[in-house]
């Protein structure tokens, strides 16, 4: 039986630095972006939802989903936002599911990467979930300084979120990330190890 860890955060917390760490250290993370991403290229599940219901504008020149113009619709629009989540919600569980099943069994202990774990229902999936949290002034700081934001733009990404002080309630393991990667990395093995532990026990 596969032990499954999921492990959510928020825009600019520091998850996609915490699965590089275990990506590192030899272990198996599906990634959640990364099957959206791929059922939203040209003639995918998705890609053809989308087309359907927000029309050809959503499109750069070669036909493929133009993602800064689909999010600029979807940011500061709740109507659009939901409808997306509508349209998109069902094929992307299943494709998580599939992933997912794929694992199970042959990986002892794996770990999937989803962005929206909470909001989108996916709390049941896991023996224990892991979120990569930072403070809100931090998070924002660290949004601004690598999308290049403006302080109004970045805090419209932030609000688009359920915030990560709600999501702290829904975690099993709280990984504070206010620090330097090197603290993170030294968390991240001290879980890893105390995982380590308790199966031998």
């Amino acid at each position: 039986m596969s032990n499954i860890i999921g492990i959510t955060g928020g825009i600019a917390s520091g998850k996609s630095t915490v699965v590089e760490l275990l990506r590192e250290l030899g272990y198996q993370v599906i990634d959640a972006d990364k099957i959206v991403h791929s059922l939203q290229r040209k003639g995918g599940k998705l890609y053809q939802v989308l087309v359907e219901h927000f029309g050809e504008s959503i499109l750069d020149d070669t036909g493929e989903l133009h993602r800064s113009r689909l999010a600029e619709m979807m940011f500061g629009n709740p109507s659009n936002l939901l409808l997306l989540s509508q349209l998109q919600d069902n094929i992307i569980r299943e494709e998580l599911a599939q992933a997912r099943d794929r694992l199970s069994g042959r990986e002892p202990l794996f770990f999937m990467d989803i962005p929206l774990l909470i909001e989108g229902g996916y709390t049941d999936w896991f023996d224990a979930i892991w979120l990569v949290y930072v403070d809100k002034k931090t998070q924002l700081e660290r949004l601004k300084e690598r999308n290049h934001y403006t302080d109004e733009q970045a805090q419209k990404r932030l609000s688009s979120q359920l915030s990560l002080d709600k999501k702290k309630t829904f975690a099993d393991i709280v990984i504070d990330n206010n620090g330097t990667k090197k603290e993170l990395k030294k968390k991240v093995n001290a879980l890893l190890a105390q995982l380590a532990l308790d199966k031998s026990q």
